[in-house]
C-alpha cells in the first residue's frame, strides 16, 4: 500500500484505527481512477492551521482542513493535509455528530479535493458532500 502518514504538530493527538484508515482512504483514492504515491495528513490547532492560512493562501480565518496538492504527473497523488482537531471538535459538537464521525469526513473531504471534486459553488458542495456520505459509508470499520 502506498504511504499515507499521520502526523502532529503543536498538538498531542493519535488517530484511531490507522490501518482501517489508511485502507479506506487508498481504496476512495483508487475508486475514483487515481494512484497514491504520497498523502500526509497532519493534525495541528486551530492557531496553527490560521498561520498556515493566512501564509500560503492570504486567508484570515479558521478552518478544519487545508490540502496542498503536490502531485506533478495527472492521476498520481501526492499532497499534505493539515486538519484542525480544534476545530473538527467543534464542528462535532455544531452538527451533533461523534469527533470520529467528523474527523472521517474531513479526511475524506480533503481526499476529494486531491481527485478533482471542488467546493466553491452550492452545486459542487452538493456533489462534494454526496461524494463524501458515499465514501464514509465504504468505511466497513
Amino acid at each position: 500500500m502506498a504511504a499515507i502518514t499521520f502526523f502532529e504538530e503543536d498538538i498531542s493527538y493519535k488517530l484511531k484505527n490507522k490501518t482501517a484508515v489508511r485502507k479506506w482512504i487508498n481504496n476512495t483514492i483508487e475508486a475514483e481512477g487515481y494512484k497514491l504515491r504520497e498523502l500526509n495528513y497532519i493534525f495541528c490547532s486551530d492557531d496553527y492551521l490560521l498561520q498556515i492560512n493566512q501564509q500560503y493562501l492570504d486567508h484570515d480565518t479558521y478552518t478544519d482542513i487545508i490540502t496542498f496538492d503536490n502531485s506533478e504527473e495527472e492521476g498520481i497523488i501526492v499532497a499534505d493535509i493539515f486538519i484542525s482537531v480544534e476545530r473538527v471538535q467543534e464542528n462535532a459538537a455544531n452538527f451533533k455528530v461523534t469527533e470520529t464521525q467528523e474527523l472521517h469526513r474531513v479526511i475524506i473531504h480533503g481526499a476529494l479535493h486531491l481527485l478533482g471534486y471542488k467546493d466553491k459553488s452550492d452545486t459542487d458542495k452538493k456533489k462534494m458532500t454526496s461524494k463524501e456520505d458515499f465514501y464514509l459509508d465504504k468505511r466497513g470499520f
